[in-house]
């Protein structure tokens, strides 16, 4: 009896979708889940050119509901199979199983990696292609520990640092350059 109410509470822990207060200013970005940031880096991505990569690691605990950073419109959703690597070791995002979700936003194109880990062996991906996205909006949900990535242009000012925590949908990750206002 104690077993099974632990796993009930676990559920009911694990499952969860808390009301968010989403930032509605033109130009923000908000992070696609809750969790730590484990990576920041610049990279060259072929869609979008030089890019901010941004890692976020989710453990058992976080929300597990994905949001999107940006409002705009789906480009693209590909599922990918792979292996069920450690979310947090920088390797998962490549070589793990994952969906991509690419937003074409008014401040260009945006990616989100939804990547399954050593334990999340689901992926459930709420979008398709051509939907139109507002920001915060649900896009998906990853089963235990996981990682999203989110891919976008240098031309975003980041407002997160390595290994601070964010809220989906809640914390801004960044913001339109001025210059590019």
């Amino acid at each position: 009896m104690i077993i099974t109410g632990m796993l009930l509470l676990f559920c009911l822990i694990f499952f969860r979708d808390p009301k968010r207060i989403i930032p509605q200013r033109e130009g923000l970005f908000v992070s696609p889940a809750d969790g730590k940031i484990v990576q920041i880096e610049t990279i060259e991505d072929l869609e979008i050119g030089r890019a901010h990569l941004i890692s976020i690691f989710l453990n058992v605990f976080n929300v597990h509901i994905n949001r999107t950073p940006a409002s705009g419109l789906v480009e693209k959703v590909r599922y990918k199979k792979g292996k069920f690597l450690a979310a947090f070791k920088h390797d998962a995002s490549e070589e793990n199983e994952q969906t991509l979700i690419c937003i074409n936003t008014n401040s260009g194109l945006i990616k989100i990696k939804q990547i399954a880990g050593l334990i999340a062996r689901r992926i459930h991906c709420y979008v398709k292609r051509e939907s139109r996205l507002e920001i915060g909006d649900k896009i998906g949900f990853i089963m235990f520990g996981s990682r999203v990535d989110i891919i976008m242009s240098v031309n975003i000012d980041l407002a997160i640092e390595l290994g601070q925590k964010v809220k989906g949908g809640e914390t801004i990750i960044g913001k339109l350059s001025e210059k590019q206002k």
